[in-house]
């Protein structure tokens, strides 16, 4: 087992990793800004090194200040969580060159995984199903109108080296389609330094089904059933649960084996989460990997009982599966998370500021994950997300239960927050019969627009 690990990252996520290496006795080393200096992440590792000023590539991104920082600390490994540098290559190649062990993929299975094509390719090889759309990556508009003939109207381009909803549009004709190409290879361009697009079919209405995955060093591989995540705005997930209502144990069986086939054949290692799209006869089509733990892995920790995080760490020690996890993983119960973010719930702006008082649920199968306190501040500089509440019960039923009380009873003051808005969306009759897809969000606001507009005292 690892002596010492860095951990590349900030927030609830870094102290996290710290909570698991504190009981596996393992020592920690935290990485601040100047920003972060009075975080708890900061304050409960073993050490703690500043790297930088606040904004994100004077510090958090800063490969150089991360490795330095490292290498004085004389850690044996760096766990990089989700976000940031958790998906960088580059990244990784510099740890290997350091002598210091990436909790992770290999940099080569992060950089296939990373360029959206190729790994549509990869699963396409391994007849993982993928979308209908273009053979590689689409240089020109006309060539764009060819490959949307072939794959026929609504189609999306998306960035080869995107993520997180940038650098993807969806054209309905050949009308739009010449300024969507543009905008996107700009958007594109200027967010990730590659402007380059391919296509796919676009469906209309989906569902977001993902299937985590586990796989150590010795090529065996093994999926942890699959989460929910329809409930987005922008292609940012604000409620996941786990398992999906849509997903029949036949499904999640075959999907599990074709995963695991795929993955093999790749050399995947550690943890990592496969995303698809399902289309309203339940057919699951491949969208893109993720090469790390994500936000909403509670969930599956919740349904299963495996800590995820320690077993990243395990993995990467050298340790096979069958030492790690039971014989057998069930699935248990329903479990539901909902991302409390510091921003306004109805306009959606950014609430940075001091948190005057911090409150937090408690009580049978209530978690909070969350690295903020009372009198602490959130800086302007870095993701919104603040605390990630999650339940536990025995069906969806108790789940929404449990959740509609934890979130009555979270308390943050001094700055806006999104608990509002998940209270409102607890209380649609869609979301709580299981009625949604990845429009859900878009119909749901839009319909809250409309019912204050006709309140009398707006009316006039």
């Amino acid at each position: 087992m690892f002596r010492k690990i860095l951990i590349a990252n900030r927030g609830e996520i870094a102290l996290r990793v710290i909570n698991a290496c504190r009981e596996m006795g393992v020592r920690t080393v935290a990485v601040y800004s100047e920003a972060d200096r009075n975080s708890l992440h900061v304050r409960f590792a073993d050490e703690a090194i500043c790297i930088g000023p606040p904004r994100p590539g004077d510090s958090y991104l800063n490969v150089p200040q991360v490795i330095s920082a490292a290498e004085v600390a004389d850690v044996d490994a760096i766990h990089p969580g989700y976000g940031l540098l958790s998906e960088n290559a580059n990244f990784a190649e510099v740890c290997r060159a350091s002598n210091i062990k990436f909790i992770g993929p290999p940099p080569e299975v992060t950089r296939l995984m990373g360029e959206k094509e190729k790994a549509r390719q990869a699963m396409k090889k391994a007849k993982v199903p993928i979308l209908p759309g273009s053979d590689g990556v689409i240089p020109t508009v006309e060539e764009a109108e060819e490959w949307a003939l072939k794959v026929g109207f609504p189609v999306i381009l998306k960035a080869k080296a995107g993520g997180g909803g940038r650098g993807m549009r969806i054209a309905r004709s050949s009308d739009e389609l010449p300024n969507h190409f543009h905008a996107a290879h700009a958007e594109a361009a200027n967010a990730f330094g590659n402007g380059e697009l391919y296509m796919e079919k676009f469906i209309e209405n989906p569902r977001h089904i993902e299937f985590q995955v586990l796989a150590d060093e010795h090529g065996h591989v093994t999926t942890l059933f699959e989460r929910e995540c329809s409930i987005q705005r922008r292609h940012q997930k604000l409620i996941e649960e786990a398992p999906s209502l849509q997903v029949t144990p036949k499904l999640r069986e075959e999907i599990g084996r074709t995963l695991c086939r795929c993955l093999t054949e790749i050399g995947y290692q550690n943890a990592g989460t496969v995303e698809f799209l399902m289309d309203a006869h339940r057919q699951l089509y491949f969208i893109e990997m993720n090469t790390r733990i994500q936000v909403e892995h509670p969930v599956t920790e919740a349904i299963t009982g495996v800590d995820l995080v320690k077993a990243q760490i395990r993995i990467a020690a050298g340790e096979k599966l069958d030492a790690i996890l039971p014989s057998k993983v069930e699935m248990r119960g329903h479990a539901i998370e909902c991302r409390i973010n510091a921003e306004h719930p109805r306009k959606f702006t950014p609430s940075a500021g001091q948190i005057t008082a911090f409150n937090v649920p408690g009580g049978n199968g209530v978690r909070v994950d969350t690295a903020q306190y009372a009198e602490g501040v959130i800086p302007p500089y870095y993701d919104s997300l603040i605390a990630k509440l999650i339940v536990h019960g025995a069906d969806r039923e108790e789940a929404m239960a449990r959740m509609e009380r934890a979130l009555g009873q979270f308390i943050v003051r001094g700055i806006e927050t999104s608990i509002p808005l998940h209270q409102e969306i607890f209380q649609d009759a869609g979301f709580r019969a299981g009625e949604f897809d990845t429009g859900f969000m878009e119909r749901f606001l839009a319909g809250r627009a409309e019912a204050e507009k006709s309140r009398p005292e707006n009316a006039a």
